[in-house]
């Protein structure tokens, strides 16, 4: 007899996102957002007393009342530091200051002008309240309390963003059992809503208002039932700092420039106004912008208050049209193309063979973005479906499916394989990065590699993980470090270093150590304390390509010092030990070598660029074949010893 758990609240899928957030589900109904607007702005507002809040649309709305203590636009703080928010932060009307590790905080006035002293909030208890808003809503829609959810984030959210996504999630009351990027989301509702039979390969170009990602999924339908559906994402590529909120502020830049020369204001900018002025200037913006996508011009009116003007106020006044707008857009635009050229040539394929573009997100309502993104796939963009529901409706079917439900209008289930952004890797002796997982790799991932100690007597073990493309840990970004300690005092090289790197389905790295001699053991969960700046990641790739010889000769010499001074240390000492057992001739030869390889490794720890890397190796090569029959003689002489005393000296 089966058992039916007709009260058991399912698992939701929430796209909380930069501008607005939604929730849905997959139920009798079918794949469905919840509630009667189901659009929530991102908006919460925190009150004179701590801990009563305000969120969604009535804090959006009352907004210009309390400038100061209405945070929006959070999810671009999330994860990150204070430097790398600074260049946004002059366009807010709340105050963004540094907390811990020099993580982003937002400081709210308490009372009337913050008579009654400041609370300083994170980001995540910011994203925490939307997140706690939104499980409410649908606990009451559902008539059943719902504890459980799929959330989603951009693609290119670095470890340290997702952490923080799944912090709100605990804040708010939620358990986050995974974590989806948004374009994989978007994705899985495409296929359900096409219902396609054959396979296809889809880029989801999802712009919202604060990041933008491309990706690039190969989608192959289940073809009969008990067969699940394949999301396989090939490529992705994106900003993490990139959306509508840049095209509200270059509006914002513009009013404030034409309003300083209309009326001789001694401002520097739009940081110099009153936070509510700063308030309604970002409203007046986003009314231009929504504006401009279904008319081609849109008026602005914006009452300075008392002053030189008609009637003794200073009144900003002025047309905008969808020519001049697009003009402004253009260039902002144009690096979310270059992402989308660069996730084509990751993914191998050509813009033609994309056999659909699915758009996402509120900022591909603009005329242009639609325009510019079709003459770059040469195919008109696919937006049957709300750009600003496909999200939240993709995290639902992914809900259903880790909740074993079928999902309406599927064959069978789905498996998603979605990718590393960034390759992964770990320090090694002379600042080289080995790399373990590479960018694109599919999640979930592990990756094993085995490593040594350079120093005779070493007892302890420095492990630095790192995230990038460079060779050289300098260029490339730190995540953590922990260290691995109890190690016995062995030779240089003896020790068996095993490192584990495991990206579980959220995108979450944890890294192990095991060192197999001793059985010593330790372990990280990576977790950064804040995210990758705009210039980073714009920056990584192509740097990465820029360097790409310069950085694959200056690991292949570092890599040559670390084995080279073992061949030196090894063999210098058994040909001392064992001199006197062998030709003169022989004996002189190995010294030569030893001092050739010896110079070379001394020439490239003072400049490895100023070394010949081919000449380096064949040195190591010639020693390295001349030392074979000294080798011999060594291992032969230990098993005497070990015969005569029951150890060995060369063990």
């Amino acid at each position: 007899m089966s058992h039916t758990r007709h009260n058991a609240a399912p698992i939701v899928g929430i796209d909380l996102g930069t501008t607005n957030s939604l929730v849905a589900v997959v139920d009798g109904q079918g794949v469905r957002v919840l509630g009667d607007e189901p659009i929530m702005p991102s908006v919460v507002r925190f009150e004179a007393v701590r801990g009563c809040v305000v969120v969604g649309q009535q804090a959006r709305d009352e907004a210009l009342d309390y400038p100061s203590a209405t945070i929006f636009s959070a999810k671009r703080l999330m994860g990150r530091s204070a430097a790398d928010v600074a260049g946004e932060a002059s366009f807010l009307p709340y105050a963004v200051v540094a907390g811990e590790h020099n993580t982003a905080r937002v400081r709210v006035p308490i009372g009337e002008g913050g008579g009654q002293g400041e609370m300083i909030v994170s980001p995540q208890e910011v994203s925490a309240h939307i997140l706690r808003e939104l499980g409410k809503r649908a606990s009451e829609v559902l008539g059943v309390e719902v504890q459980r959810a799929v959330v989603t984030v951009p693609a290119y959210f670095d470890d340290a963003q997702r952490q923080a996504t799944r912090d709100a999630g605990r804040l708010a009351g939620l358990e986050v059992v995974r974590i989806v990027n948004e374009p994989t989301a978007a994705a899985l509702a495409y296929g359900i809503g096409l219902g396609s039979k054959k396979a296809s390969t889809i880029a989801v170009y999802d712009l919202g208002g604060g990041t933008f990602d491309i990706s690039i999924l190969r989608v192959t339908p289940a073809t009969s039932v008990g067969e699940p559906a394949f999301y396989q994402v090939l490529a992705t590529a994106g900003d993490t700092k990139l959306g509508g909120d840049d095209v509200d502020h270059a509006l914002v830049s513009l009013f404030v420039r034409e309003i300083v020369e209309q009326f001789g204001l001694k401002v520097r900018g739009s940081e110099d106004f009153e936070p509510r002025t700063r308030r309604a200037l970002i409203s007046f913006a986003q009314g231009v912008k929504h504006r401009l996508s279904d008319e081609l011009e849109a008026k602005v009116l914006i009452d300075l208050g008392v002053g030189r003007g008609e009637g003794g106020r200073n009144v900003y006044e002025r047309v905008v049209g969808r020519d001049e707008f697009e003009e402004m857009v253009g260039p902002w635009v144009e690096p979310s193309l270059r992402a989308c050229q660069a996730a084509l040539q990751d993914a191998k394929i050509q813009a033609k063979e994309v056999d659909a573009v699915v758009m996402v997100g509120g900022s591909t309502r603009m005329p242009i973005v639609q325009r510019l993104v079709g003459e770059l796939f040469e195919r008109e963009p696919y937006t049957a479906i709300d750009p600003d529901w496909v999200v939240a409706l993709g995290a639902a079917i992914q809900a259903s499916i880790l909740s074993g439900d079928q999902v309406e209008g599927s064959v069978g289930s789905s498996l998603l394989l979605d990718v590393i952004p960034l390759s992964l890797g770990v320090e090694t002796v002379g600042g080289a990065v080995a790399k373990l997982i590479m960018r694109n790799s599919s999640v979930p991932a592990r990756a094993t590699e085995m490593f040594s100690t350079s120093v005779d007597g070493q007892v302890s073990i420095k492990i630095s993980v790192y995230q990038g493309e460079r060779e050289m840990a300098r260029d490339c970004r730190l995540l953590g470090t922990f260290e691995l300690t109890g190690i016995p005092p062995m030779p240089a090289g003896i020790p068996q270093l095993q490192v584990d790197f495991l990206v579980d389905a959220n995108g979450v790295l944890r890294v192990s150590a095991h060192e197999r001699r001793s059985g010593k053991q330790a372990q990280l969960q990576v977790v950064p304390n804040h995210g990758l700046t705009q210039q980073e990641v714009e920056c990584i790739e192509r740097e990465s390509f820029a360097h790409a010889q310069q950085d694959m000769d200056q690991h292949r010499v570092v890599d040559l010092i670390v084995n080279a001074r073992l061949d030196l240390k090894w063999i210098g000492e058994r040909l001392n030990r064992h001199a006197s057992t062998l030709e003169p001739e022989y004996c002189k030869q190995l010294e030569q070598l030893l001092t050739a390889l010896g110079s070379f490794v001394e020439k490239a720890q003072q400049d490895y660029q100023s070394v010949d890397a081919n000449a380096f190796y064949q040195a190591k090569q010639a020693l390295d074949e001349a030392s074979v029959r000294l080798q011999e003689v060594s291992i032969a002489h230990s098993l005497r010893a070990d015969a005569e005393n029951g150890t060995g000296e060369d063990s």
